[in-house]
C-alpha cells in the first residue's frame, strides 16, 4: 500500500494575506461547472484556501463542502451561509460515498497525491458528476508594470518557486486524469486593482515566502519600488488578468 504524501504546508503563514489578497474565480466558471454537473445538491472543493472558489460556487449549489487541510487557511475562510468549510485531506474528505455532484480543486492539484485523490472522487461521486482541476498561471498586468512584474516572477523569485509550480505553468497539462474529459471555454480572472492590491497579492506568493527566508526583505522591498515607480499614481487602477486553465472530467464509478 502506497504512503500517503505529507502535506506541503506553504500557504498557512500567508493565510490573512491570502484572505484579503487571492482573486475570486468568474461567474461564468461556476455556470460552466454548474451546467455540466448532474445535480446542484452538493459540491466540494478540495484545497480551498480562504474560500475564492467555495463561496462563489455557493450561487449555484445547495450545499458546498470546502476542505483544505490547512487549520490557518480555514480560519481565515470568508463566512457563508451555503459554504460548510472542514480541516480535511483532499484525497480524505470525510464525505459519504455517492454524495457529490462536482468536486473542484482550484489552484492545488499540484500538491495531492493524485492516485488517492481520485480513488476519493470515485467513491463520493455520484452517477456523471464532474471533476475540475483549475489553475491560472502568471498573472498579466496592464500597460508599463509588466515588464517589471514579468523580471520579478521569472528572474527574481525563479529558483525559489517550488518544482510543483511547473504543473501550474503547463496548465495541469502534464497530470493525469483517469476521467472522460470535457472541453473547456476560454475563461479568465480579470480584475482592477491599484498598486497596493496588487503588491499584496504578489506577497502571498510562496516563492516570496521563500527569497524573503533565505535573502531577507530587501529583494521584496526593491520590486515594490520599481514597481511603483512605473505604476505612475498608486491610487489609479490597472487591468490584472489570470487565463484559466481547466481539466474536467466525466467521474466513472464502480
Amino acid at each position: 500500500m502506497t504512503e500517503p504524501r505529507a502535506f506541503k504546508d506553504h500557504f498557512s503563514a500567508a493565510a490573512a494575506g491570502y484572505a484579503a489578497h487571492r482573486p475570486r474565480y468568474p461567474a461564468a466558471l461556476i455556470d460552466h461547472l454548474a451546467g455540466l454537473a448532474p445535480a446542484t445538491a452538493c459540491a466540494l472543493d478540495c484545497g480551498c484556501g480562504t474560500g475564492q472558489l467555495s463561496v462563489p460556487l455557493a450561487g449555484r449549489f445547495a450545499r458546498v463542502v470546502a476542505t483544505d487541510a490547512s487549520a490557518a487557511q480555514i480560519a481565515n475562510a470568508e463566512p457563508h451561509p451555503g459554504v460548510e468549510y472542514r480541516v480535511a485531506l483532499a484525497e480524505d474528505s470525510g464525505l459519504p460515498p455517492a454524495s457529490v455532484d462536482l468536486v473542484t480543486v482550484a489552484q492545488a492539484a499540484h500538491w495531492l497525491d493524485l492516485e488517492r485523490f481520485y480513488a476519493e472522487v470515485r467513491r463520493i461521486a455520484r452517477p456523471g458528476a464532474v471533476l475540475a482541476l483549475i489553475s491560472y498561471g502568471v498573472l498579466q498586468v496592464e500597460g508599463a508594470p509588466a515588464p517589471v512584474v514579468e523580471q520579478f516572477y521569472y528572474r527574481v523569485l525563479g529558483p525559489w518557486w517550488p518544482a510543483e509550480r511547473r504543473h501550474v505553468e503547463e496548465g495541469y497539462q502534464s497530470l493525469p486524469l483517469p476521467f472522460a474529459e470535457c472541453r473547456a471555454p476560454a475563461l479568465a480572472i480579470e480584475v482592477q486593482w491599484p498598486l497596493a492590491e496588487l503588491l499584496g497579492y504578489i506577497d502571498t506568493w510562496s516563492a516570496v515566502r521563500a527569497l524573503e527566508k533565505a535573502r531577507g526583505r530587501a529583494p521584496v522591498e526593491r520590486f515594490a519600488a520599481e514597481l511603483a515607480a512605473a505604476w505612475g499614481d498608486p491610487g489609479m487602477p490597472r487591468t490584472i488578468r489570470w487565463p484559466l486553465a481547466l481539466r474536467v472530467g466525466r467521474v466513472s464509478v464502480p
